[in-house]
């Protein structure tokens, strides 16, 4: 109820008799009007509380997503936004994310999806969902509505809650991609688990389902902490690539009223309290030639000098480097190059100056441009790319512009991240599961090469006898697969490029000055 203002006017050119009449009359009015306002008061009915829910209204968990030896592979969240009404049912909106870095993408597959969930407050079960996926060159939307027919099954997001509600054990199912599957949590273990987000005793629950194995997960497994409000802390599951470790980097909890006032289709979104605002601190200078991740497999300032024959006669040296890390269009960037630093007489291929110079994301070695620069037969290929990971877009001697996937590596960059890749061949030769995929810009357009890991074998590398993989490569480009392109990687932690062999041409590891001064 609104509070009345009683105003009072024109008592100035009034009689004394007038305005003292006005006076007790305009004082009685206000003393009726304050009784009645605490009598109405006292007969207004109260809202009933809303029933309780599995749901914590404003509860918003970040994650850090960690991929074999790389700890910032990507990141996940799961957020409950509000409590109102949809078409009438008491519905909670929930909203989740999840993205993976570029490299990622290369030696698992790329994960880039936001989901938005009307579950039902009193069941847990979805009402209405919208599903994003923005892997791949146009987002895919699907939506799945089950405000008519209320459906009996979870989407992952739902499931989650479910899990946490009946303390991480337990049998659910779950509708995903128009399937139906069974989803099965038994705990094994209580563990201490410690995260950014703090220090958790936590009952690890394994998770099985027919999902998980569809996706070639394995040995899935879910940490809850032990409190009451059951939090997932720490998910950890296996692939063909590696080993992947989802882990609680913060909590919020951003408590609200709950919507009153339904707004068909959706609900009523709870109030958000506005943050106090923070001075902003003064931005940290830029340094130039900072270190690379202690994760590559390479640091900054690494040469590689190669020897080049064709049909074994020896034709000219190549040089790759990783030379500089500097600022790229206003973004950190590492410049990789690859120099031809002695050509022999009569080689018509390539000539002493050649070269290839490459800006990539110096964590994900995602490229940024590339700049390919030949004298002699080669030189149909001359052209500087620049790529656009975000919108997926490669423009072409600042002209041209093409469609790409998301993580398309030029075919520097792809030199360098080969040597981060998880490449364990396959136990079975004619099963090949463990081949990567990777998408390259090579040319005009972007193929998918498939890099095929063979088992470790000794190779003779100028009279020394060495331990290797070969991985063979695929493109999909007739005239580039004709060539047989085979790569041999070194079978320790740097993973050298040892040898290529192109067609008749092979380029053979000289020299290497591996370390950063």
């Amino acid at each position: 109820m609104k509070t009345e203002k009683l105003q009072i006017l024109n008592l100035i050119r009034r009689s004394p008799f007038l305005r003292l009449t006005t006076l007790f009359v305009a004082t009685f009015a206000f003393v009726a009007f304050f009784i009645l306002s605490k009598v109405s008061a006292q007969n207004t009915p109260v809202a009933p509380p809303l029933p309780p829910s599995i749901f914590r209204i404003g509860e918003r968990l970040t994650y850090i997503i960690s991929f074999e030896k790389f700890n910032n592979a990507g990141y996940a969240e799961i957020y409950v936004v509000s409590r109102g009404k949809l078409a009438d049912k008491d519905a909670v909106e929930l909203h989740s994310k999840i993205k993976t870095n570029d490299f990622v993408s290369a030696a698992f597959y790329l994960l880039d999806e936001s989901r938005t969930t009307f579950a039902s407050a009193e069941k847990g079960l979805p009402l209405y969902i919208r599903k994003t996926e923005n892997a791949s060159v146009l987002p895919k939307e699907t939506v799945n509505n089950f405000i008519i027919v209320p459906t009996l099954n979870n989407d992952f997001l739902t499931l989650i809650y479910q899990a946490r509600n009946a303390g991480g054990i337990g049998n659910f199912s779950l509708l995903e991609n128009d399937k139906i599957y069974n989803v099965s949590l038994t705990q094994v273990i209580t563990e201490k688990v410690k995260t950014d987000a703090g220090e958790f005793d936590t009952n690890c629950a394994a998770v099985q389902s027919e999902f998980l194995t569809e996706k070639g997960l394995t040995d899935f497994k879910i940490n809850f902490s032990s409190d009451e409000q059951k939090i997932p802390v720490l998910f950890r599951f296996k692939t063909a690539k590696g080993d992947f470790r989802v882990t609680l980097a913060s909590i919020q909890v951003n408590e609200g009223e709950t919507a009153e006032t339904p707004q068909p289709p959706f609900p009523t979104q709870t109030p958000r309290p506005v943050p106090t605002p923070k001075p902003i601190p003064t931005p940290t200078p830029y340094i130039e030639n900072q270190p690379l991740l202690k994760e590559l497999p390479f640091q900054l300032g690494e040469t590689l000098d190669y020897q080049i024959s064709d049909g074994g006669q020896i034709v000219g040296n190549i040089r790759l480097e990783a030379k500089e890390r500097k600022l790229f269009s206003n973004q950190d960037s590492l410049l990789l190059t690859a120099t031809i630093s002695a050509s022999a007489a009569g080689n018509r291929v390539f000539s002493s100056g050649d070269s290839i110079k490459a800006n990539v994301n110096p964590d994900s070695i995602a490229p940024q441009q590339i700049e390919i620069k030949f004298t002699g037969d080669l030189s149909v290929l001359n052209q500087t790319t620049r790529f656009d990971q975000m919108t997926g877009v490669a423009s072409l001697n600042g002209v041209n512009r093409i469609d790409i996937p998301v993580g398309t590596h030029s075919i520097l960059s792809l030199i360098y991240a080969i040597r981060s890749f998880n490449l364990k061949p396959s136990k079975d030769s004619s099963n090949p599961v463990n081949d990567t995929r990777v998408a390259v810009l090579w040319d005009k357009q972007p193929y998918v090469f498939t890099l095929r890991p063979a088992t470790a074998d000794i190779i003779n590398l100028r009279g020394e006898k060495i331990s290797a993989q070969q991985i063979s490569i695929k493109t999909g480009n007739p005239q580039l697969d004709s060539l047989s392109l085979r790569l041999w990687l070194s079978n320790d932690d740097k993973r050298l490029p040892l040898r290529f062999a192109i067609g008749n041409f092979q380029a053979d590891l000289i020299s290497a000055n591996e370390a950063q001064e």
